[in-house]
């Protein structure tokens, strides 16, 4: 699970994460994570969690997203804890970590954002691929299809007046005699089951 740094990832990291070096018992930590150490786990994410949140938000710019996305990082490193290598510069690691889950993130967005233009269209198929990892579009909206038919009847039913009928949240609220509030919240849902169903089709 090593990913040694090269000239683009230094590129793509903080000036401040980039060049500084590991700090001491950095290497302890993995060999304690490694051996299964929960606090070991819990004292490294305490260390950078925050930094790394900071980060991330300059790719996806939304403070929630920003979070779920860095403890999937720690959510992986704790998983696969038996296949660490010696990781040189932890904090490099977590960093370029962060950084690549970030990218994986918004790749799934662009997924999503074609289904949305193959549904505006009328379910007319779309000739280009909606990915460069080689998933095409049909299989997408297949993916996204069962998604959304697994959504509870409510939410399916406001999913749908938005991104099918074109409704805003306001006139959604109105028709069906529910806050605004319901409809984000419902909304919010349907939207993570989606980023779940295309999980499969991300890089990396």
């Amino acid at each position: 699970m090593t990913a040694p740094a090269d000239d683009e990832d230094r590129d793509s990291l903080p000036e401040e994460v980039a060049s500084s070096p590991a700090p001491p018992g950095d290497a302890e930590l993995v060999r304690r994570i490694r051996a299964g150490d929960e606090r070991a786990l819990e004292q490294l994410f305490r260390s950078y969690y925050s930094g790394m949140c900071t980060f991330v938000r300059r790719y996806v710019h939304a403070p929630d997203i920003a979070e779920e996305l860095v403890q999937d990082v720690f959510f992986k490193l704790w998983s696969k804890r038996e296949t660490l290598s010696e990781i040189d510069a932890l904090r490099t690691y977590l960093f370029r970590a962060a950084r690549n889950t970030a990218l994986n993130h918004l790749r799934r967005k662009k997924l999503e954002n074609a289904w949305e233009e193959q549904e505006a269209a009328r379910g007319e198929p779309m000739t280009t691929s909606a990915t460069d990892d080689d998933a095409s579009t049909g299989e997408v909206a297949r993916a996204v299809n069962e998604a959304v038919a697994r959504l509870p009847m409510r939410c399916r039913e406001i999913f749908l007046m938005s991104r099918q009928g074109g409704l805003t949240y306001v006139e959604i609220a109105t028709r069906l005699g529910i806050s605004v509030k319901t409809v984000e919240t419902q909304m919010g849902r349907a939207l993570k089951s989606l980023r779940l169903s295309l999980a499969s089709f991300r890089g990396g």
